[in-house]
């Protein structure tokens, strides 16, 4: 904490620190971090929370998202708009909220893919060291472990811009998690090069120490003995040894040790038997919340927990029915709270987590594997249901659960879904989250015959690989969007395929691609005169002659497409030729 205290007060004083709280599940990570978020707090900070999910299923820069969003919900559309500036609309892109309190935010410009990911980056750095202007913030960015690889990226960019802010950076993760290949480690590699970053490892607790958590928490005093079994068999891990002591009292400390030996390897076993003493509806209402993750609402556990009330029978009238259902539902999440399993978030009302990762992971073990799949059959229907016209906000989420329902299911909705999230990821500049969706889908789709919606997958997926992949790879995005627009055109879909053909995806200079056939073919499909032209031609003239070298060609339709662009008043794309090609301007002059 001493440690902790001068990177705060640091961070206070106008020089922005990063802090990571390292060390194995129970160590205490999460709970020194509120430690300090409760000093920062006295200290006059703003203490913001953006916690990583395990299960999959949430949005591209999930605890980012949390964070902004706790953030503007306090806030004015004035501080808003002061604060963020022309960065608003970007930001809005992953935190549509935004809108509501700025509804007149103008849509992003269109850029190449590394230009809109630093332009979103950059208009987020911007906008919290603004915000620390007017009062210090503190983030914490808890289990970095499972944190999503554009989420990481935020942070590295992040760390190298808040020299001279009042932000304190805090994050968490599990050692035990992150191996040579785990895209945390990439991240904390560029971290440690950074002035301002510091480690802090969390080892387990003294015997001294054990004795004084037992004496604090259980109320009696731990003989030197029994202190030093449980500190042998838990490696003094806090969380463990608070299994252990669930297990005995001061009247069976001597007769015998067989409560020490539970920990570590038998903790789920101790967590087991504190299921066991709870009712089958609470069992099973705890047992639908470790499938919707670590956090849940008492709206997404309802529909499963209906179907197996007791109570659901005995209501009459479907309004008694419900309240008596619920009545139910909070008298189970009661006992549950009370047993230490879970504990209430602040806000909103009705929003619950397990009060260690380590509990939900030991539910969902418990659960077979084709139990498992249908319980994702049940939420992902049940939540498709709840979120109706709000489901595309929640696509990635439903994508999570109708893929693991595929056996049960099908492939129709877990496509729908994916096609959905990785649009979502591609327009939030999240490209590895969505080549993943899109992968998925396209899985989902082997052995069907092409249809538009196996267009779409290979439309996003071109897009999300054209971002992504290496340069001896990047056939493949071409081979994709290739696929993708032969269908549009043979369709007669000429809006779709002029959409594939007006990528920005660049080409290598003397490197043939295919994307000139595309634009070929796509100016067969529009009007000559039209704006879509002109913007094909535009594209046709920078491949042409950064691809082929054919200079003359390429001046030819820049031409074209200039004097379009003059004769519709389009000023963006009377301008790309230039931009694009500053071999165009010299060989006008």
């Amino acid at each position: 904490m001493a440690e902790l205290t001068s990177a705060l007060d640091d961070a206070l004083s106008g020089h922005g620190r990063m802090v990571m709280l390292v060390g194995e599940p129970g160590i205490g990570k999460t709970r020194t971090a509120q430690e300090l978020a409760s000093l920062a707090e006295t200290k006059g900070s703003q203490v913001l929370w953006g916690r990583c999910v395990e299960e999959g299923g949430a949005p591209p820069y999930w605890p980012w998202v949390q964070t902004i969003r706790a953030y503007i919900q306090t806030a004015g559309a004035e501080q808003l708009t002061a604060e963020m500036g022309p960065g608003a609309a970007d930001i809005a892109e992953i935190v549509p909220e935004i809108r509501v309190k700025l509804p007149d935010l103008e849509a992003p410009p269109a850029l190449e893919p590394e230009q809109s990911r630093f332009r979103l980056f950059d208009s987020i750095a911007t906008f919290l060291k603004n915000a620390s202007q007017r009062q210090p913030l503190m983030l914490v960015l808890d289990d970095l472990h499972w944190a999503d690889r554009s989420s990481l990226l935020f942070l590295e960019f992040l760390a190298r811009e808040i020299g001279h802010s009042r932000l304190l950076l805090a994050g968490t993760y599990r050692d035990v998690e992150v191996s040579r290949r785990h895209p945390l480690s990439q991240t904390l590699g560029a971290l440690v090069r950074e002035q301002l970053f510091q480690m802090v490892q969390l080892d387990g607790l003294t015997q001294q120490e054990v004795g004084e958590l037992v004496g604090g928490n259980a109320g009696f005093t731990l003989p030197d003995e029994a202190a030093e079994v449980i500190h042998k068999r838990t490696d003094g891990n806090p969380f463990f040894v608070g299994e252990v002591i669930r297990q005995v009292t001061p009247g069976n400390l001597t007769e015998g040790q067989e409560w020490a030996n539970i920990v570590p390897e038998g903790v789920r076993d101790a967590i087991g038997r504190r299921l066991n003493g709870l009712s089958d509806q609470c069992n099973e209402m705890l047992t639908t919340a470790s499938i919707v993750g670590r956090e849940f609402t008492l709206d997404q556990v309802k529909p499963h927990f209906q179907d197996h009330s007791a109570d659901h029978a005995l209501s009459e009238a479907e309004g008694s029915e419900q309240a008596a259902v619920l009545d139910r539902l909070l008298e189970v999440v009661e006992e549950a709270l009370g047993a230490g399993l879970i504990e209430e978030l602040p806000e909103p009302v009705g929003r619950y987590q397990f009060t260690h990762a380590l509990i939900q992971e030991t539910l969902i073990e418990e659960i077979s594997i084709t139990r498992r799949v249908r319980l994702h059959a049940r939420i992902s229907e049940a939540l498709e249901l709840l979120y109706g016209a709000e489901a595309e906000t929640h696509a990635a989420e439903l994508a999570h659960h109708f893929s693991q329902a595929e056996a049960v299911l099908g492939p129709e909705k877990l496509v729908r879904y994916s096609i959905l999230a990785g649009e979502r990821a591609l327009a939030a500049y999240a490209w590895e989250e969505a080549l993943g969706h899109f992968q998925r889908a396209l899985t989902a789709k082997e052995g069907q015959a092409m249809d538009s919606e196996t267009a779409a997958v290979l439309y996003g997926l071109g897009r999300a690989q054209a971002a992504t992949l290496e340069r001896h790879r990047r056939h493949e995005a071409q081979s994709n969007l290739s696929r993708a627009f032969d269908h549009y055109a043979d369709s007669g879909d000429v809006s779709r395929a002029v959409a594939v053909a007006e990528i920005p995806m660049w080409a290598i200079s003397g490197e043939s691609t295919v994307l000139t056939q595309i634009i070929s073919r796509a100016l067969g499909l529009v009007p000559p005169g039209s704006q879509e032209a002109g913007r094909l031609l535009a594209r046709h003239g920078t491949l042409l002659g950064m691809e082929e070298g054919d200079y003359d060609a390429a001046q030819d339709a820049f031409t074209r497409a200039l004097a379009i662009a003059q004769s519709h008043g389009d000023v963006a794309l009377e301008v790309w030729p230039e931009s694009h090609w500053p071999g165009f301007a010299l060989r006008q002059a």
